[in-house]
């Protein structure tokens, strides 16, 4: 599983701080997302695909699945 969040994060022009907030996780959880070292789970990934106004399925790659 691979999850896209910096791609969309950036594309909604926010800081990983900022995309925290809103989704109302720690910054920790973006930052190992985002550096591929956290494997969220389907909470986490509501929270961040409602907070950037996208399906989850949008946010994930379940092709990458290994």
């Amino acid at each position: 599983m691979k999850v896209h969040l910096r791609e969309w994060r950036r594309r909604r022009l926010l800081s990983q701080r900022d995309l925290a907030k809103k989704a109302k996780v720690g910054l920790s959880t973006i930052v190992r997302v985002e550096k591929g070292g956290y494997r969220p789970t389907m909470r986490t990934l509501r929270k961040l695909a409602k907070a950037l106004d996208i399906e989850p399925d949008q946010l994930v790659d379940w092709r990458d699945e290994a």
